[in-house]
């Protein structure tokens, strides 16, 4: 452009005209380049409220699993404070219309090796099965006989005599009877005035 044609643009305002045009290009691009930027601190906002979401569900997990360790940690200390556990003895209990019965299938123990009592209203039976076969190089597949001590406990009603209980051990069944106390119909007499 020649210096006597950008004189005259001067002198007639065409010159601001392009730097006004100039200066809106300008703030337009500025502009963009603002919306550019939040646009991206929107999308990284976004991506730290993902991470941040992500980072709760994963505090939360950890600390459910501590809350479940701190339940089993609990429960394993109320074991540890009880003397180590037995077996349970599988057992049907039903009553007849006179006595209260126990049966326990406890195959491979002798009669020797069980042990029954009553203590406080409660009945006990309790022994040991040893494993018959103690190689010690034994690899199992699959285990499911219980060795070792053995337990039951069962609370008995109040309307038994605990002092005539009898018991039998045949074909490996353990057969408790307890009879039922009879009542006793006693006559109350009935004075007149």
């Amino acid at each position: 452009m020649s210096p006597l044609f950008k004189k005259f643009k001067n002198n007639i305002g065409l010159d601001d005209e392009e730097k006004d045009e100039e200066e809106i290009n300008d703030d337009d691009e500025i502009e963009e380049e603002e919306e550019e930027e939040e646009e991206e601190e929107e999308e990284e906002d976004n991506e730290d409220e993902e991470e941040n979401k992500k980072d709760r569900k994963k505090r939360k997990k950890e600390e459910k699993s501590k809350e479940k360790h701190k339940a089993s940690s609990k429960k394993t200390k109320e074991k540890e404070d009880w003397p180590q556990s037995k077996g349970q003895l599988a057992a049907d209990i039903y009553e007849t219309e006179n006595e209260f019965c126990i049966q326990a299938d406890i195959a491979g123990v002798s009669q020797e090796d069980i042990e029954s009592f009553v203590e406080n209203n409660m009945l006990v039976i309790r022994g040991e099965r040893n494993e018959a076969d103690q190689t010690p190089d034994k690899k199992y597949y699959h285990k499911e006989c219980y060795w070792g001590p053995f337990s039951r406990n069962t609370m008995l009603p109040d309307d038994i005599n605990n002092q005539k209980i009898s018991a039998s051990f045949k074909k490996g069944v353990l057969t408790v009877k307890i009879p039922k106390k009879k009542e006793e119909k006693r006559k109350i007499s009935i004075e007149m005035d």
